[in-house]
């Protein structure tokens, strides 16, 4: 049992209440998983002020809402919650830690995060039939207030994915009366993060989000459905089961590569068309035209601006490493290749989601790593302030000196900084600059 959660139980005994762990916790060791990060505890029959006073240095930050941080694990109280007002905060929280226990759960969104243990003597408490759920793979809400806050369905998604539950028909029922009003970005963005880098089985909580009929709150996504593909190429069928297949076998750990591969061909739903002289479905130019729709996509759930720039150039070359190998590209291109997508490391993981040869995928690693471009784009030699020792002007005229210079760098013209200085004199000369 984790040391924490035992002994700020044994110093609320002292008080004359009780601390029962709940939540994430409990479910995870049920599932086997008994070495929690984080630890929750809910506190009966005692007010939040005598907790307060047993733990000096207590962070108080989340008090207003009945809650207490100790080290890594939260107090809460149970409370009453009155619906005030649409959307995910509007609430009217009154604690109450007399309030019994099944009427304190009932404020929980999922039976399995609502099975309470007793870390003093290990007695499970569960009046909502949590354990058993767990047991049979079934996700359920704990009660009719479950649709009170629409950030639960976003948090059903990523659970289902996580934990490959199945969830139960009133649930999606309850979901599809559902709208995400007036919910946070940040705070929708926060499960979508869960869902694509904890998610064991990611297209299990898509079909939800689908099911729910939430996908069309997201409408890059809902145009995935029914965009017929090339049957040869995949036999998957349309472009959704394609993506849901991708992220299955996605493997990474970094959100701008989970969200490459989420949104690599958004682009397909404008330009698919069957051509009559190939014979075949085609959906030529979809890796540009997916940036657009990539960024709206991004846009309504995250203002981050490293990834904002980081995911587009992944989009739109997430087809590269099969053409780059057939071509055989040149150093320079790669070189140039690393310029625009930032990280070649992670455009091979887009491209080994997205079902690329092991070949074409080996050839560009190892090119990329010869050329020392694979974790990081190609940084210029020559700076500004080189260029101002060497008695050029400041000014827009400086810029392009500088950036024909980057293009000469790419290209392989030079490797070091006074070849780089000579070549940006040259230039500068050819163009009358100075």
């Amino acid at each position: 049992m984790n040391f924490a959660g035992y002994e700020i139980a044994s110093k609320i005994r002292e008080l004359g209440g009780r601390a029962l762990l709940v939540g994430g916790c409990v479910r995870d060791r049920l599932r086997g998983e008994d070495n929690p990060k984080d630890v929750d505890l809910e506190v009966f029959g005692v007010m939040p002020e005598r907790v307060l006073a047993a733990f000096p240095g207590a962070n108080t930050v989340g008090k207003s809402f009945g809650v207490i941080k100790v080290g890594n694990a939260d107090i809460a109280f149970p409370r009453r919650e009155t619906k005030t007002s649409p959307g995910h905060r509007g609430f009217a929280i009154e604690c109450d830690p007399f309030l019994p226990l099944k009427a304190a759960a009932a404020r929980r969104d999922f039976t399995v995060n609502a099975i309470y243990l007793d870390p003093l003597t290990d007695e499970l408490l569960d009046p909502y039939g949590g354990a058993e759920d767990l047991r049979a793979g079934r996700l359920r809400a704990v009660s009719e207030h479950f649709a009170e806050d629409p950030l639960r369905v976003l948090r059903g998604m990523q659970f289902i994915a996580r934990f490959d539950l199945t969830p139960a028909p009133e649930l999606i029922a309850t979901c599809r009366t559902m709208t995400p009003e007036n919910l946070p970005p940040e705070r929708q963005f926060e499960e979508w993060e869960k869902l694509l880098l904890q998610g064991k089985k990611i297209s299990q909580g898509l079909e939800f989000l689908r099911a729910t009929g939430w996908v069309e709150y997201y409408p890059e996504l809902a145009a995935c459905i029914g965009c017929e593909q090339d049957p040869e190429w995949h036999p998957e069928g349309d472009v959704w089961n394609h993506t849901l297949q991708c992220l299955d076998r996605m493997e990474t750990d970094e959100i701008e590569v989970a969200l490459a591969v989420l949104c690599h061909d958004f682009g397909k739903p404008y330009c698919t068309k069957f051509d009559p002289e190939k014979g075949r479905i085609r959906s030529l130019g979809h890796d540009t035209i997916g940036v657009e729709y990539a960024l709206r996509f991004l846009r309504r759930l995250t203002n981050e601006e490293k990834i904002l720039k980081a995911v587009p150039p992944l989009v739109q070359y997430h087809m590269a490493p099969h053409a780059y190998y057939r071509d055989g590209a040149s150093d320079a291109a790669v070189r140039r290749l690393a310029a625009r997508v930032g990280r070649i490391d992670r455009l091979l993981a887009v491209a080994r989601a997205d079902g690329a040869s092991e070949a074409a995928l080996d050839w560009l690693r190892r090119k990329s790593e010869s050329l020392e471009v694979a974790a990081n784009a190609p940084k210029p030699i020559v700076l500004g302030r080189h260029l101002l020792a060497e008695g050029f002007r400041a000014g827009p005229e400086l810029g392009e000196i500088l950036q024909a210079t980057y293009e000469a760098q790419l290209d392989g013209e030079f490797f070091d900084l006074p070849n780089g200085v000579k070549y940006a004199i040259i230039y500068s000369k050819q163009h009358k600059n100075i």
